[in-house]
Formats: C-alpha cells, sequence, structure tokens
C-alpha cells in the first residue's frame, strides 16, 4: 500500500508542477498581449486631437475590448498611409462602423 500512495503523491505532485507551469505561460503571454497593446496605444494617441484623445479615454474605461479592437484598426490605419489625425467626429464614425446595427424586436398581442 505504501508504493500505492507513493505514485498517487508523485502523480499529484507532477500535475501541480504542470498546472503552475501552465499558469505561468498564461500569465506571461497576457503581460506580452498587455505590453503590445500599449505599444501600439502610444502610438495612436499621438494622432488624437484633445476632444478625441478623451472619447478614447472614456471608452477605454466603459469597454475596454472595443478600445483595443479600435487601437488595433487606427494602427493598421496608420500603417498603411490612410490616417494622419483623428478628430472627435472621425473617431465616432469610425466607432460606428465596429459597432453592430441593433436589431430591434417589436412584439404582437
Amino acid at each position: 500500500m505504501d508504493d500505492l500512495e507513493g505514485i498517487k503523491r508523485k502523480k499529484l505532485e507532477e500535475l501541480k508542477r504542470q498546472y503552475r507551469k501552465s499558469v505561468k505561460n498564461q500569465l506571461e503571454e497576457q503581460a506580452q498581449l498587455q505590453q503590445q497593446i500599449e505599444q501600439i496605444e502610444a502610438v495612436v494617441k499621438q494622432i488624437f486631437t484633445k476632444e478625441a484623445l478623451q472619447r478614447y479615454g472614456n471608452i477605454k474605461i466603459a469597454h475596454p475590448e472595443k478600445a483595443v479592437q479600435l487601437l488595433v484598426v487606427l494602427g493598421q490605419a496608420m500603417q498603411q498611409g490612410q490616417v494622419q489625425q483623428i478628430d472627435d467626429n472621425q473617431l465616432k464614425e469610425i466607432l460606428k462602423q465596429l459597432t453592430p446595427e441593433k436589431k430591434e424586436f417589436k412584439l404582437k398581442k
């Protein structure tokens, strides 16, 4: 029976090591992704007017996923030379394009 307990302990320790390694890898990937987002954000913020920057800050707080999506779109546009400056109205238009239309449902009695 001692052999069985020893095998169980070894297996449990191996599973714990694998789990820790997996968690560590996930944390490293998240840190790298966050760093990339911050780098893109630093570049994209330079093309915002004051009002657009304020709107972006609000979006970042309220809808972080949409803010990242916006950064990706603007970063790509900058790389392609399509964008020099983004004002508040242009930012609104881009956000409208990123937001799918809501379907309205009418209930009948």
